[in-house]
């Protein structure tokens, strides 16, 4: 097995046979069981609003809900492998209209994107290395950046880039489901407590904390990785405990670099890749860090 820093290690390289073929078992009851977790806890933060209004309640919903948000784009990250569910026609609709189109994203685009991100992650040629090559920055610089995302301006930035002049037909297709999956999140939030509910319980975590939560996967991730030619060391894995998962990093999110070595896991898996890589003596070659508050505070160095 591979065990020098310059020696380049595959999935081939730490597992057997065996192993490949039980870790890269999709199971569509735990996929499903993902997205109906992601739904209820939505579902659940709103309707504690509904019930408590209170400016406490609201900020909770806020932070719950925006979390879940990013975690439906993890679970369609999931779809864009294949991974969420073992049969691909559903796989595909499920990860289209319950994981993307609510948030405005396309599955399709993106898993043309992704796989190119994972074909040459960290070169030039990595579509997403402007997600990462930024940082570090002033701490400064990095406080504006969080506080932006957090007062929404960063949302607005991001609506106007949906703008694009590529003709009516286009524009249709690139946000019919989008219009279709948030016409029915209007119309449950409105049942639930009223229309303004869609915007202070969807709309409102979307513009603010989920902003946040996403710059800082977009750091975490990949963001002052030591050896960008090393599968080991060229994307990261942070360790998080209860409430991080809860508020940061949802569906087993920060364990990216295993992500990144077996991309044929289900993430509901890779805990137990990152036991087995360290039971195996990577340990010390592995990109990891002990938290979020490390990682960010290396960013705003």
């Amino acid at each position: 097995m591979p065990g020098s820093p310059g020696e380049r290690v595959t999935a081939g390289d730490v597992l057997t046979l065996e192993e490949l073929v039980l870790f890269r078992r999709a199971s569509a009851l735990r996929g499903g069981l993902l997205v109906a977790h992601a739904w209820l806890t939505i579902a659940a933060a709103a309707a504690l609003y509904v019930a408590w209004p209170s400016a406490l309640t609201l900020a909770l919903a806020i932070v719950i809900i925006g979390a879940r948000q990013l975690g439906l784009l993890v679970l369609m990250h999931e779809t864009a492998h294949w991974l969420l569910l073992p049969q691909a026609r559903l796989n595909t609709w499920v990860g289209t209209w319950l994981c993307a189109a609510p948030l405005g994203a396309d599955l399709r685009q993106y898993r043309r994107r992704h796989h190119l991100h994972h074909r040459h992650t960290q070169q030039p040629e990595d579509p997403d290395l402007m997600l990462s090559a930024r940082w570090p920055v002033a701490r400064r610089r990095l406080a504006l950046a969080l506080l932006g995302d957090l007062c929404g301006f960063t949302a607005l930035t991001r609506i106007a880039s949906w703008r694009r002049p590529d003709g009516l037909a286009a524009t249709w297709r690139r946000l019919r489901a989008p219009l279709v999956a948030n016409a029915v999140l209007f119309g449950i939030c409105a049942a639930m407590g009223g229309w303004s509910l869609y915007l202070l319980a969807w709309v409102l975590p979307w513009a603010t904390w989920h902003q946040v939560v996403t710059r800082i996967r977009d750091i975490t991730e990949h963001g002052m990785v030591i050896d960008a030619a090393d599968p080991l060391r060229h994307a990261r894995t942070t360790a998080a405990g209860g409430l991080a998962r809860a508020t940061l990093a949802p569906y087993w999110v920060n364990y990216h670099l295993e992500h990144h070595l077996m991309v044929f896991v289900p993430c509901w898996k890779l805990p137990r890749v990152h036991a087995l890589l360290l039971g195996r003596g990577l340990g010390e070659r592995m990109e990891r860090a002990s938290g979020y508050v490390e990682v960010l505070a290396r960013a705003g160095g």
